[in-house]
């Protein structure tokens, strides 16, 4: 990103885990309304083991001052079958695929290009760490934003509202984003603050 904003972007520290799990329990209950379900939130107990410390997963913030305003993690499984459908399960294995989850940006700290500039990283990561071969993630396009955010960085695979896959009130829509090298130069290699 071009413009200095008092943001610093990166890799998640051990000092990072209270606030950004803090973001995402909040996510869960005051944006999407059902709050913790631990058959989808597995990893928010133990963001540190699960990402921190798991050395093909990552969980990257946006620090403003001393609070984790957005976060975006992504891990080596796949969707899995059920809920998801047996054919995206298959296109999508686990352990070669990278599963984009978390992106979570406080809503007084949006429409500063933060989930965009999470997703650049996490991406990158995911191009450079050997053995990923594609970046997926799924969405609840009923959050408001959701789905045109995603159409502008990602490809739509599979539409699941018809199914109601995950529930009443659960928009699914399944994205890729593709995985081009080098991504690096193609981010403008930008690594420090923002």
């Amino acid at each position: 990103m071009d413009r200095q904003l008092p943001y610093t972007v990166r890799h998640a520290l051990p000092q990072d885990v209270t606030g950004a799990r803090r973001l995402i329990l909040d996510t869960f209950y005051r944006e999407f309304g059902y709050g913790y379900v631990p058959d989808w939130h597995a990893d928010v107990v133990d963001l540190q083991g699960y990402y921190l410390d798991h050395p093909r997963h990552a969980l990257l913030v946006a620090v403003h001052g001393e609070e984790v305003v957005a976060t975006t993690a992504l891990h080596s499984t796949g969707p899995a079958h059920p809920p998801h459908p047996r054919e995206l399960a298959r296109r999508y294995p686990s352990g070669t695929t990278a599963q984009l989850v978390r992106v979570y940006v406080r809503a007084e700290h949006r429409r500063q290009g933060l989930a965009r500039e999470l997703v650049h990283r996490a991406r990158a990561f995911a191009a450079g760490e050997g053995g990923y071969r594609r970046l997926y993630l799924h969405t609840n396009t009923a959050i408001p934003g959701a789905e045109a955010f995603w159409r502008s960085l990602a490809e739509e695979v599979y539409d699941a509202r018809p199914t109601g896959e995950h529930g009443p009130g659960v928009s699914t829509v399944h994205f890729e984003i593709p995985l081009h090298r080098p991504v690096a130069a193609a981010l403008g290699g930008n690594v420090g603050a923002m």
